[in-house]
């Protein structure tokens, strides 16, 4: 267990220095700062538009921080064969596995932290200038929001770790992880399309439907995180439907980095 907490330790201290990050956090003030300006020039819509535009400022930065820290933070001991001098000492392969994603884990929330203050004030800055603007508005579930995105977040790092567990070099893990990525966040609808194409005019072969169900179920289904635009509107989702969809991140979540365990601890070096 110590050298579990002693790898995740030396992971999000890793995480911090690297220079990626500086760059991710310049762009996510530059982000909220247009945000501010965007809202300004809008007639209409200002609430609205001012909390979907720091939602996804949140969230897009956190994806870069995913592809760009979280990926390198595992691969580049893959690539630069530093893995030998890992192993060799007194710990298991899972651990090692088990070790650097509760690292990048916590780097994810903490830098989602982050992330939710800059777009808290962004909206903060918003309201006080155009409070009528603001109806149905609720810190809740901008909070809300925000937890199911590092949810999400940490749910897709490990999914980066299963595509590196078995991958040769980072950037077939970075593919990979972009690919599920979008399928993540595109599957629920290909699949209501592909089931019900009367309405769409197309006629899939039951071939497509088939991939399409079974893609369903393998790739983890990210639109369920995505309450953007009901909390831009001030709905709040039912308590089933948070339950629900917090028990389906932990659930697949745990299941990736199981399975990266049991793989990795397979895998031959050369």
């Amino acid at each position: 267990m110590i050298q579990l907490w002693s790898v995740a330790a030396i992971t999000f201290k890793e995480g911090l220095r690297n220079r990626a990050m500086y760059g991710i956090s310049i762009l996510a003030l530059l982000m909220m700062v247009a945000n501010l300006l965007i809202s300004s020039m809008i007639m209409q819509e200002v609430g609205k538009v001012a909390v979907d535009m720091a939602l996804s400022s949140a969230s897009f930065a956190g994806l870069l921080l995913v592809l760009f820290v979280g990926i390198n933070l595992l691969a580049k001991d893959l690539d630069r064969k530093t893995i030998y001098m890992v192993l060799s000492r007194p710990i298991s392969r899972s651990q090692y596995i088990v070790g650097k994603f509760l690292g990048i884990a916590l780097l994810i929330i903490v830098s989602m932290a982050l992330l939710s203050l800059f777009a808290a004030a962004s909206i903060y800055l918003v309201k006080l200038n155009t409070p009528g603007y603001f109806p149905r508005f609720s810190w809740s579930l901008v909070g809300l929001s925000l937890a199911f995105n590092t949810l999400a977040l940490i749910l897709l790092a490990a999914l980066s770790f299963l595509f590196a567990s078995f991958t040769s070099t980072s950037f077939i893990s970075l593919m990979l992880t972009i690919v599920a990525y979008l399928i993540g966040n595109s599957i629920n609808d290909v699949k209501a399309l592909v089931e019900a194409p009367q309405g769409a005019g197309i006629a899939p072969s039951p071939v497509i439907v088939k991939v399409v169900q079974i893609a369903y179920y393998m790739f983890p289904n990210l639109s369920f995180f995505d309450i953007k635009t009901q909390v831009a509107h001030g709905i709040a989702p039912s308590g089933s439907y948070v339950f629900w969809t917090v028990s389906y991140g932990l659930v697949y979540t745990s299941l990736a980095v199981a399975i990266a365990c049991a793989v990795f601890s397979k895998r031959e070096f050369p």
